[in-house]
């Protein structure tokens, strides 16, 4: 029988945004998912006493049938342990300090082998405190965690009025095109929004908002922007893989995040794109239908990102 691969969320967010309160939503929700959990440092945490059973071991049962990992080791070792008991759980979620970037986390589901077959990346969920964001704005952790996020809850919506909400929501919008949001207070959301949303790949968030890669979409006025393209026609397998290896070598580290949705050499398949700093990982996705109208979408969410060069490059793998 062949194993299923493990949904993945990573939950990231400044200090004191709220991420402890939705990992406490997830682990006491009735959800009916075993879920394991996996924290950066125990200590830094909180997690509510009583959910957990022994805090001294690496793995914790949790009273909601879920299982508590603190990373007192590598992720990719943690992960790849708890792999093998991965009959005990149906969804992972992954739980940043609130001072990091969430690249390397995401990396380690591109380059190591066996989290790479096991477990599929399904939403990088980021958590805002509306009231105090703007106090730290400008730091390069706040706004990569936002570019970098699927799904993002604007939280402590109490504290702020609608209209200053809608600000931030704008100013979000320009570094994040394709991000889902939600408003909430306390993290109070479905957990459907942020479990098992398969996020991570770019036909979703299209599916909910196409204007998402409307040429509308990003502002300029940030360093951290979103820049779309949407193509029709044909690309070149060879010509997109010369373009992208230049591309990553040229801007990889301006990148935080790449995404598209590709019709390559005209193949029954679109080509699912995924891209973090200088890491690349494409695959066959849905089939295409047989009237449908092969769109290629690509967006771009990164610092500095020159615009005119990303689309007249990738026209030029357009066959």
């Amino acid at each position: 029988m062949i194993s299923r691969a493990i949904p993945v969320t990573v939950i990231t967010g400044y200090l004191g945004s709220g991420k402890t309160t939705l990992l406490n939503r997830i682990l006491t929700f009735e959800h009916g998912k075993k879920v394991a959990v996996i924290v950066n440092e125990f200590g830094d945490v909180g997690i509510d006493g009583q959910l957990v059973m022994n805090a001294d071991e690496e793995i914790l049962e949790m009273n909601n049938g879920c299982i508590c990992c603190t990373v007192r080791g590598d992720l990719i070792r943690i992960i790849s342990n708890l792999l093998e008991r991965q009959e005990k759980f149906d969804h992972l979620v992954i739980e940043t300090t609130g001072l990091a970037d969430p690249a390397p986390v995401i990396q380690s589901f591109f380059v190591d082998e066996a989290m790479h077959s096991k477990t599929e990346l399904d939403a990088v969920v980021t958590v805002v405190d509306v009231k105090h964001i703007w106090n730290h704005w400008d730091s390069s952790e706040a706004q990569e965690q936002i570019a970098f996020a699927d799904v993002i809850v604007l939280n402590k919506m109490d504290l702020v009025s609608s209209e200053q909400a809608d600000v931030l929501e704008k100013r979000i919008r320009a570094a994040n095109a394709i991000a889902k949001i939600h408003r909430t207070q306390n993290c109070e959301l479905e957990i459907g929004a942020i479990l098992g949303v398969k996020a991570f790949d770019l036909k979703n968030a299209l599916s909910i908002d196409p204007e998402f890669l409307g040429e509308d979409a990003h502002e300029h006025d940030e360093t951290v922007t979103s820049i779309s393209i949407v193509e029709t026609g044909s690309v070149s397998s060879d010509k997109l893989t010369t373009w992208l290896n230049q591309l990553v070598q040229a801007q990889g580290q301006n990148i935080f995040r790449m995404k598209g949705i590709l019709n390559v050499d005209d193949e029954d398949r679109r080509f699912v794109l995924q891209g973090v700093h200088m890491l690349l990982d494409g695959r066959p996705g849905k089939p295409w239908k047989p009237n449908e109208n092969r769109r290629n979408e690509m967006v771009f969410i990164g610092r500095d990102l020159p615009e005119a060069v990303l689309k007249e490059g990738f026209q030029s793998c357009l066959v």
